[in-house]
């Protein structure tokens, strides 16, 4: 049985360690007063102001509902069933809730040596050096945002895992939900056995969009040890307060640009000095945890003199807490090329790592802001940091009763237990179920009374689990001892099928067409019988992740919906009634026909910022101005001389020599007449001095 956890400065094992404090009654949007002010982070809703670090717990979670209900979205706790599998190559997530199921997976790269390894969330391929990463010893989780949240979608209609299960009118933007599905990764890390990844030493990095996604997903769950954003721009680390004076791409644009924000913060675009909250309590919700924010001075359109001046007030309350040295803000480099793997930032990535996920470093935190873009908290608060006292209860709670198991099921089960009492005097919050598992404990639930009824377990498994209870002011009582039950096996019976399904054969594709294919495999076999078949799809020839696009009870499925002229790869693995999982079968690949459309379509770029070495086009914006639906777009343009193509987003590009070509992505291929996309963008590197700008753009 593992040590129950000591109240350090580190990682708490759960998502949301203050689910359990009452929270008095957010203000509504209408009266909220207008402050220039970056808000006082310790004052807490009642007017007060936190005066131990006990009470910080709380006081954060009311910054977490303040920045749900007015920024991001409200991000759901973990659903009612969150299961997968944990391999040397992937992991798979499948999740359910009040009837709605979706999944999806993330490829799994392994550093050298001995599991369990700490690994890193890299958000669509672009965050911090991977090979360092990995050259530290913590493994790499290749994770695909638009599978849980798809760019290019309107706001009542978004797509992906997410808005599956809570609906695609949901108010949550796409950072809330790239959160939430990071967060069910790690669910399934913390039920898998253990002794690949480690549940206690995630990170998370991603570089603009999706450093804008890195950075929400450390603020929102408590588990997340180390979280690394990288140029995140607008609606990302940058003071809101800040962006309108600096230059940087307006709210009302990163606002509209995608759903990345949450549908109530189109209120608060064009005044930003009416936000209850700001970024730098983002950045404090993070704390005491490690942070290493990576920033580029070159490119103001990023923001990142705001962004400066956020990780400066977070950073007060890092102070307060005592963990000062958790922190790191680095915006001191040469490169200006946006999302460059910069030398200046090798060695703190890698103390960070060891000291955060590997545990084996000590290092302390750095502020290194370039004189470039060098921001002054001073000029954006009108309160100090207090110091903030141990709370008078140091007492623990007494240690709970052994739990008891009823009603258990091939998926569930009910525990009840003696209660615990509180010792000193600050009340009993709640307590943590956790099930022993050898070095790492995975937390099961956090119920506030005496009984939890679990759900999503395995069937015909052992589970033994015990209890812990805490108080108000963060005191852990002693482990309870643990029960030890079995799951049923599925459907009811005893005896148990542990044995996988054998993996699919021959898999093919045929009658493919602009927008279809059709696939066909041979059938499993199993001892007790196949239930169904997971058909799994990635994008291009290599490279991407396999996500599950559908099941089916055949041995055939047909894909619909794909984008004309675009590459894509299947696999299907079969599963048995009791949850074994089979190997995948073989890859088919196929490549679809060429779309046809009576339709024709314009671009036309936007510049959003420029710099003497450089210059951002978004929104490039490709419209169909035929009277037909197109279900493909090809947009190609020239390069002034001496300017070079450093990264583009939502369309594949292709260079010969200075005329670029941008084709489609998966979700913004298809447009109905008159109907517009605005998503896709690129960057220029150019020679210092040069103002030309691409021209004769085309769209066919």
């Amino acid at each position: 049985m593992a040590a129950a956890p000591a109240a350090a400065l580190a990682a708490p094992g759960v998502e949301d360690e203050g689910a359990d404090c009452v929270i008095p009654a957010l203000p509504d949007a209408g009266s909220l007063p207008t402050n220039a002010k970056l808000p006082d982070p310790f004052k807490k809703l009642d007017g007060t102001r936190i005066t131990t670090t006990a009470e910080w717990r709380c006081r954060r979670e009311e910054i977490k509902k303040l920045s749900e209900k007015f920024v991001y979205g409200e991000k759901p706790g973990k659903p009612s069933s969150v299961t997968g599998t944990v391999s040397a190559t992937t992991i798979t997530v499948n999740a359910s809730n009040n009837g709605r199921s979706s999944s999806f997976s993330a490829s799994v790269q392994l550093p050298s040596g001995t599991g369990p390894f700490p690994a890193v969330v890299v958000l669509g391929g672009f965050g911090a050096d991977t090979a360092a990463i990995r050259a530290a010893g913590a493994a790499v989780i290749n994770y695909d945002p638009y599978s849980v949240g798809r760019e290019g979608t309107p706001r009542n209609n978004k797509q992906g895992a997410f808005y599956s299960i809570y609906g695609n009118t949901s108010s949550t933007g796409l950072l809330m939900a790239w959160a939430w599905g990071v967060s069910r990764i790690i669910d399934v890390i913390e039920q898998s056995n253990g002794t690949i990844l480690r549940a206690d030493a995630t990170g998370v990095t991603g570089c603009s969009r999706f450093g804008k996604g890195a950075f929400v997903i450390g603020v929102f769950d408590q588990r997340i040890a180390l979280t690394m954003p990288i140029e995140s721009g607008s609606a990302g680390v940058p003071i809101f307060r800040g962006i309108p004076g600096e230059g940087a791409q307006s709210l009302s644009s990163a606002y509209g640009e995608q759903p990345w924000l949450g549908d109530a913060f189109g209120s608060f675009t064009s005044s930003p000095n009416r936000l209850p909250i700001d970024t730098h309590e983002m950045v404090a919700m993070v704390a005491p945890r490690g942070l290493f924010i990576m920033d580029n001075p070159h490119i103001a359109n990023l923001g990142p003199r705001s962004a400066s001046v956020a990780a400066l007030g977070g950073a007060e309350v890092y102070k307060a807490l005592g963990a000062g040295s958790n922190i790191t803000y680095w915006s001191d480099i040469q490169d200006g090329n946006h999302c460059a793997n910069r030398p200046e930032w090798r060695t703190p990535l890698q103390q960070n790592i060891q000291k955060f996920l590997l545990k084996t470093g000590s290092a302390a935190g750095a502020i290194r802001i370039s004189s470039r873009a060098q921001g002054n908290l001073a000029e954006w608060r009108d309160w100090q940091t207090p110091t903030l006292g141990s709370s008078s209860d140091t007492t623990a709670p007494s240690t709970p009763g052994t739990p008891a198991a009823s009603n258990v099921t091939a998926t569930g089960a009910t525990l009840t237990w003696a209660a615990s009492t509180d010792q000193g005097g600050s009340g009993l919050a709640g307590y943590t179920l956790y099930r022993e598992q050898g070095s790492t404990d995975p937390q099961l639930g956090q119920p506030t009374t005496n009984s939890i009824t679990l759900t999503g377990l395995t069937a015909n498994t052992q589970y033994q689990v015990y209890v812990q209870a805490r108080d108000g002011a963060g005191n852990l009582s002693g482990n309870s001892p643990p029960v030890t039950f079995t799951t049923t096996t599925a459907g009811g019976g005893g005896g148990g099928d542990t044995s996988a399904p054998t993996a699919p054969a021959g898999l093919a594709a045929s009658a493919t067409t602009s927008t279809a294919t059709t696939l066909s495999w041979t059938a499993s076999t199993d001892d007790t019988g196949v239930a169904g078949y997971d058909v799994l799809r990635a994008p291009g020839t290599s490279g991407g992740t396999f996500v599950q696009v559908a099941t089916s009870t055949a041995t055939s499925f047909g894909d619909t919906g794909l984008t004309p002229s675009t590459t894509y790869r299947y696999q299907v693995r079969a599963r048995d009634a009791a949850g074994n999982v089979s190997s995948v079968s073989n890859t088919a690949e196929v490549t679809t026909q060429p779309g046809t459309s009576t339709g024709t379509c314009t671009a036309v770029p936007t510049v959003q910022t420029q710099w003497s070495t450089g210059y951002v086009i978004q929104p490039l914006t490709i419209t169909n101005t035929g009277t037909s639906a197109i279900t493909g777009w090809t947009v190609t343009f020239t390069l002034p001389a001496g300017h070079t193509l450093t990264g583009s987003w939502n369309g594949t590009a292709t260079v010969s020599g200075q005329t670029v070509t941008i084709r489609n992505a998966t979700h913004n291929g298809s447009l109905a007449p008159g109907a517009a996309t605005a998503g896709v963008g690129f960057q220029v590197s150019r020679p210092n001095g040069n103002t030309a700008l691409p021209s004769g753009y085309t769209c066919a």
